[in-house]
Formats: structure tokens, C-alpha cells, sequence
């Protein structure tokens, strides 16, 4: 498999201009199904499974657990700043360097627990979520770029589906 398609299994993220509700109604039901799948995909692998990468160069699928809690606090605080503040500069962090702290070497469970909960409380406010309120943005200062609630949903639905397809890759391999 070439390293593009072991990097983007499901492709990469493509924003659009424009969102119908229906669609959003899609990204939220993505983002509160993760746990579920999550738990199902990690349930029987071993730690050699959970410590192999999913591609060359890439993290181990223990990483990857890891990482979805920390990348979806991230953005549930965002979600919040955006609808408690006008258009709130958000800072960035190192998803590369904290894949590197101890804490990445946990058993997955303990990331799981968090997910948990974290998706529960985050579906819980963007079902609460008018049209009005996906219209606000933020400022996200690595890119330089002005991101709309409704793009965002659409990115962390992707960033679900993203990495759930990264675990896939060892989980299901023969």
C-alpha cells in the first residue's frame, strides 16, 4: 500500500463553502458513534498490536487512542471559547510532542474512559447548537485561518473517522 493511502485512508480532510443541516446532523452522529467503534476496534488487540504503527514513521495505534482525547479537548474548548466569546484567537499545541509524553504509554482504557465522557458532553452542546451558533468562528494562529463551528464539526467528524481507519489498518490486518 503506498504511504499516501497508509497516511489518508479515508482521504484528505476537504472543507466545503457550504454545509446543509443535514450534513451537520451527519458529523455529530460520527463524533458521538467514536467511542462505540473505538472501544470495538481496540477490545482484542494485544499490546504488540497496540504498540505497532500503523504506517512506517507514523504512531503506534496506542498513540493514536491516545491522541483523540487530547486533539478532542482541544477542540471542545474551542467550541466553547467560539460560542462564549467573538471570534476568540485559539492556541495550537504539538500533537507530535505530547504522542511523546509518558502518558502516551498508558493502557488505552484510561483514554477511553475520557472519550467517553468528553464525547458525551461534546455531542450533548453541538446537538444544542442553532444554525446561528455553527456560523461563529475562531482564529486558529498555526494557520492563519478563520475556521466556521460548522467546518469544524466537519473536520473533527473526519479527524473520527481519520484515525479510527488508522487502528483499522493493524486491527484488521491478517
Amino acid at each position: 500500500m503506498d504511504i499516501q493511502k497508509l497516511k489518508f485512508p479515508i482521504g484528505e480532510f476537504a472543507p466545503k463553502e457550504n454545509y446543509s443541516q443535514e450534513e451537520i446532523n451527519s458529523f455529530i452522529a460520527d463524533i458521538e458513534a467514536l467511542p462505540s467503534q473505538l472501544r470495538q476496534e481496540v477490545k482484542n488487540l494485544s499490546d504488540i498490536q497496540l504498540d505497532t504503527q500503523y504506517r512506517p514513521e507514523g504512531w503506534t495505534v496506542r498513540q493514536v487512542i491516545h491522541h483523540l482525547p487530547d486533539s478532542h479537548m482541544n477542540s471542545f474548548i474551542r467550541f466553547k471559547l467560539t460560542l462564549t466569546e467573538d471570534t476568540p484567537e485559539i492556541k495550537p499545541y504539538f500533537e507530535d510532542r505530547w504522542a511523546m509524553l509518558p502518558d502516551a504509554k498508558l493502557p488505552p482504557e484510561v483514554s477511553l474512559r475520557i472519550i467517553d465522557a468528553l464525547h458525551e458532553r461534546w455531542v450533548y452542546l453541538l446537538k444544542s447548537m442553532t444554525e446561528t451558533d455553527f456560523e461563529r468562528k475562531y482564529i486558529h494562529s498555526e494557520y492563519k485561518k478563520t475556521f466556521t463551528l460548522k467546518e469544524a464539526v466537519h473536520l473533527y467528524s473526519w479527524h473520527c473517522r481519520h484515525h479510527l481507519a488508522h487502528i483499522q489498518l493493524v486491527s484488521r490486518a491478517k
